[in-house]
């Protein structure tokens, strides 16, 4: 290993007072949760479109619900399906869960049916949690579950009162329906909301060892194959948890405002809200879905203290006409997340707010984040440095060599916060770790360097990875969805380049003889529709006479890529 990786440079540019290392608190993140809610118990947890809930009535909420899934027949192990929007029903439906030792298995709620299917099956869940108006995809999965527990956004809404006189669902959702009340006649249905209401305060004390018992299991797809379960332990978020505060260390127990707009289910908005803001004694605002008019009123009539977003969320803000309603300055910080920055977009912001955006990195294998920017500090177009516990350094691609400071390779971590691996696949965790002099390294996918200052830069990913607006997608899983198409004759899948998403997917199909000149662009996204989640489908579709191979005859995307540029 290359000495100056050991040396960890990045330290000299730590704030003053910031450690090197932290110690982790050996607790589960329910006990944290009990500690948190009886400390802060008459502050105000969450604030939805207006409507109010303290931590004493949020600790009610999720004992509560706690008491029906065990009587249900949930034990401790058992993973549980969370498919629900932002919303107090998801914030009170995760801590349910982990108050009976049950894994949560966040799904996305763009996904379709099929994608459902694959999940809950994989999981191996037979309890979900879901959003009425998502529950079509539910039932066209064909998944047999035991327990279906369904929410209605409605019950947290102030009674009578809309949001700035619209309603809080918009784009995919707002033209969802509720299923029919016959649904509830079904055995193993259940109303949310009802189950609260009718079961007292008093779920079982669960042992749990922090080190070995997983908390949650997102899902993020490979370069290969389907979506894969990440398995996080209580440790992992615990690390990540306290390593963030010990890099950050002005944010105030009991004292912060966070307008919470991130996907629940998504690493960086369950880490930001559900976890961080509330084992904190934060105040969430949570926002639904990411309306602009939104997040800037809540901020502003709440006084939020800091804010983070999608790279995405200041590409729409930089240019939009209220957004100096923000006094952006007084705010404590203001970062991006979940996606690459672009230096024109973090340029753009700085010169219509005169704010810096602080870029962090991280991914959902490593709860949620290895690398933060300095509130004072920070270098064009940096991820930043690795935070307190965290060691990164850069690997050959290919082998488990270390290649030197200023060369580029692959990004690797090692720290409490890396995952222990994919839900049932020891293969494809073997593929991301590099054991190196008993060191435990994690292989990011991600080419980066490292400059001899620590600051990290991320030059590009492992190619087949498209990121649309901070969400994941692989060529390979939207070129299997396109070959299913009958006049399909060959695809192949690249991201091209959009400072406004990050990147656009775009598909180059080759028809059959005879499809030729009868199907449309329009035609293929269109049958896309129902196969794949929203974002995952192509924007651009271009016809060409034949797809560049490999001599092993794989798709060649390095051509098709070049061919682009």
């Amino acid at each position: 290993m290359p000495s100056l990786y050991e040396e960890k440079p990045w330290v000299h540019s730590y704030p003053s007072g910031v450690p090197a290392e932290v110690e982790v608190p050996l607790k589960s993140v329910g006990k944290a949760f009990d500690i948190a809610t009886e400390r802060w118990g008459k502050r105000t947890a969450i604030i939805f479109y207006g409507k109010k809930i303290s931590y004493m009535e949020l600790r009610d909420k999720v004992d509560r619900l706690a008491s029906a899934l065990y009587d249900l027949g949930i034990k401790k192990g058992d993973r549980v399906a969370i498919l629900l929007l932002n919303s107090p029903e998801h914030i009170i439906a995760f801590y349910a869960i982990i108050k009976i030792g049950a894994i949560s298995t966040p799904i996305s709620p763009v996904y379709v049916y099929s994608e459902i299917r694959h999940q809950l099956q994989d999981s191996g869940a037979e309890t979900i949690i879901c959003q009425d108006i998502l529950y079509e995809g539910v039932d066209k999965s064909g998944v047999n579950l035991r327990n279906v527990i369904l929410s209605n956004i409605s019950e947290s809404l102030p009674k009578g009162k809309r949001f700035l006189g619209k309603s809080v669902l918009r784009g995919v959702y707002q033209n969802m329906a509720t299923p029919s009340p016959e649904i509830y006649k079904r055995e193993g249905v259940h109303q949310l909301q009802e189950l609260i209401r009718r079961y007292p305060p008093n779920p079982p004390r669960i042992e749990i060892d922090p080190d070995e018992d997983l908390l949650t299991l997102p899902y993020t797809s490979g370069t290969t194959g389907l979506p894969k379960g990440v398995m996080i332990t209580h440790r992992n978020v615990m690390a990540d948890f306290t390593q963030f505060h010990a890099f950050y260390p002005f944010f105030e127990e009991g004292r912060e405002v966070n307008v919470a707009y991130m996907p629940f289910y998504h690493a960086g908005g369950q880490f930001s809200a559900l976890l961080d803001g509330i084992l904190r004694g934060s105040t969430l605002v949570v926002i639904t879905t990411p309306d602009v008019d939104d997040i800037l009123h809540g901020i502003v009539k709440y006084k939020a203290s800091w804010f983070i977003g999608a790279p995405a969320i200041y590409e729409a803000l930089k240019d939009y006409k209220k957004t100096d309603i923000v006094e952006w300055k007084k705010l404590k910080i203001v970062a991006s997340g979940a996606d690459a920055l672009h230096e024109f977009t973090a340029r753009d912001w700085k010169d219509r707010t005169g704010v810096d955006l602080h870029d962090n990195y991280g991914m959902t294998e490593l709860v949620a984040m290895s690398h933060g920017t300095p509130l004072r500090g920070g270098r064009t177009g940096s991820i930043g440095i690795p935070i307190p516990n965290t060691m990164a350094a850069i690997l050959d691609p290919e082998e488990d060599l270390f290649i030197s400071p200023g060369e580029m390779g692959e990004l690797v971590i090692s720290g409490p916060q890396v995952t222990k691996g994919y839900w049932n696949k020891p293969e494809a965790t073997k593929d991301c770790e590099a054991m190196i002099n008993s060191v435990r390294w994690w292989r990011t996918g991600d080419l980066a360097r490292m400059g001899e200052d620590g600051y990290f830069y991320i030059y590009d990913r492992k190619r087949d990875l498209i990121k649309y607006k901070g969400l994941r997608v692989y060529a390979r899983e939207v070129e299997e969805a396109l070959k299913t198409h009958p006049n399909i004759k060959e695809v192949g899948v690249i991201g091209i380049k959009d400072i406004k998403v990050g990147e656009n997917v775009k598909a180059l199909v080759v028809l059959e003889s005879d499809a030729r000149g009868k199907i449309s662009e329009e035609d293929i996204i269109e049958y896309c529709r129902g196969k794949l989640a929203h974002y995952k489908i192509p924007r651009i579709v271009e016809f060409v006479g034949e797809i560049p191979k490999t001599d092993i005859g794989k798709v060649s995307r390095r051509e098709l890529r070049e061919e682009e540029i």
